[in-house]
């Protein structure tokens, strides 16, 4: 008998990805090419935590998960494999904290599958939520800059030239990855706590990856128990219409796949899988 869980619409998008950031984060942030939305983070933090409690990300990026947290008085710790994405964490925490930030926050640069080995032994059955994201491969959305009669460039579209970066070790090895990483945040949470991750689905080859059924299976296999599945629509509500977010990419995937006769729609959402402990 299927399961049927708790779905809820979560409208993050209201404004665009720029306005979010737009003087709560540091401007360089922009060169991370798949920054989570601080939407998205904040509507969790406020929804699965209280005042006061601890917020883990084993791979904060920029730093957004920690950001939002400390703006609602929350602790957070944050783990980035790479060094200059941890900087830049480190450096929108300050400026968190010069705004009047209440929370303490702390930024490891290591690797997130090593979750449980990074955090200070104390904190073990501690964390009320573990918010993050997977990389979805070596190369995402990032900038584009247009030059009349030379076309479109490209830039700030990779996580890193690091072959050891989970970015690059393909969907098995990225599956491997976040077992690891579901199974330390499971050690990590109290007995009340919450794992909630940002996922999307992906097309390679032609074919739909997806990513969100297949870690509602890992993290089963994690000892967590998926509870809610919502949808964090990337899309602003107008009344009874949308106004798309869709990323230049986005739209150009879609084009080029229309182009070759294969039917495409550009995606417009974001899963939130929120597990509990078995």
């Amino acid at each position: 008998m299927a399961i049927e869980l708790p779905l809820s619409v979560w409208p993050v998008a209201q404004r665009t990805a720029r306005a979010q950031r737009a003087g709560r984060y540091l401007e360089i942030s922009g060169t991370h090419p798949a920054k989570m939305l601080p939407a998205i983070a904040a509507r969790a933090v406020a929804t699965y935590t209280c005042p006061g409690d601890l917020v883990v990300d084993p791979m904060c990026g920029i730093g957004t998960t920690l950001v939002e947290a400390v703006h609602q008085g929350r602790d957070a710790v944050g783990i980035e494999y790479e060094p200059e994405w941890a900087a830049h964490a480190e450096a929108n925490l300050a400026l968190a904290r010069a705004q009047g930030a209440t929370g303490q926050a702390e930024v490891i640069c290591g690797d997130g599958r090593c979750l449980v080995g990074h955090l200070d032994p104390a904190a073990r059955g501690l964390v009320a939520l573990v918010l993050t994201s997977p990389p979805y491969g070596p190369s995402l959305h990032g900038r584009v800059t247009t030059t009349p009669g030379q076309g479109v460039r490209k830039s700030h579209a990779r996580y890193s030239t690091d072959p050891a970066n989970l970015a690059h070790v393909g969907l098995t090895g990225l599956l491997d990855a976040m077992r690891a990483v579901l199974r330390g945040a499971a050690q990590l949470l109290r007995p009340d706590g919450i794992v909630a991750m940002t996922v999307r689905p992906w097309w390679r080859d032609g074919a739909l990856v997806d990513l969100p059924g297949a870690l509602s299976t890992i993290g089963d296999e994690a000892g967590l128990v998926l509870y809610e599945r919502n949808v964090a629509l990337l899309a602003a509500l107008r009344d009874d219409t949308l106004v798309p977010r869709a990323s230049f990419f986005a739209l150009e995937q879609v084009r080029k796949a229309r182009a070759a006769g294969t039917p495409r729609l550009v995606t417009a959402h974001e899963d939130l899988l929120v597990w509990r402990r078995r």
